[in-house]
């Protein structure tokens, strides 16, 4: 949820839509990450909601990250409840871990990963960090503003610090292994000015107006 001055209250209307031909992930899970994606994803878009990330990590003993969103970006605390509480008992059937865990439900967050070519849209004009599977143009690990998208690659900008010579890198989409938004202050500004504009699209509504 991102982080909000005042209130929030929903409407009764307030649930989300059924997502039908969600689109692909560019980044995705492998070994029992993916097999948890898998039976998660399509239970996540039959309730309105976008798989972004699922990840298993040692914190707490065992942590089971799933992070997630509505079509519109939006994921507030009472949408992360309400995915935990349908999930947790499909996990406990289908059982893709074989110890016990703790199963947290989140959002992206402002600096989120970049999972889908949309996301890359999206925050066009914003340093992201990108990890590649294999070498690219000599290196596997990119930091710059995202400046160019295609059917099958993402462009960034970067600067000498960065890129040695090169200023700008273009990057395949299916070399991609992790990305994410790097937290500027211009990334703030725009993610909380989208995040209240698709609140109010949804008919929520918040008590900050009157806050500097």
């Amino acid at each position: 949820m991102l982080p909000k001055s005042g209130h929030v209250h929903l409407n009764a209307d307030s649930q989300p839509a059924p997502i039908e031909n969600d689109e692909a992930r560019i980044v995705r899970e492998t070994g029992v990450d993916a097999r948890v994606a898998a039976i998660v994803e399509p239970v996540l878009n039959s309730a309105g909601y976008k798989l972004v990330r699922v990840r298993l990590s040692g914190m707490n003993g065992l942590t089971l990250q799933i992070m997630a969103e509505r079509a519109d970006g939006t994921m507030t605390v009472e949408d992360c409840e309400t995915v935990s509480r349908m999930l947790s008992p499909l996990l406990d059937v289908e059982d893709p871990i074989d110890r016990a865990y703790h199963l947290e439900v989140s959002s992206p967050g402002i600096d989120r990963p970049l999972v889908r070519l949309s996301d890359f849209a999206k925050w066009r004009g914003h340093l992201a960090k990108i990890e590649t599977s294999t070498m690219v143009e000599g290196r596997k690990r990119f930091r710059g503003k995202v400046v160019d998208l295609s059917g099958d690659a993402v462009t960034i900008e970067g600067d000498k610090a960065t890129f040695g010579e090169s200023l700008v890198a273009t990057i395949p989409l299916d070399a991609i292994a992790d990305a994410r938004l790097i937290l500027t202050d211009d990334l703030i500004r725009d993610a909380l000015k989208a995040d209240k504009a698709a609140r109010l699209a949804r008919g929520l509504e918040t008590e900050d107006e009157d806050e500097d």
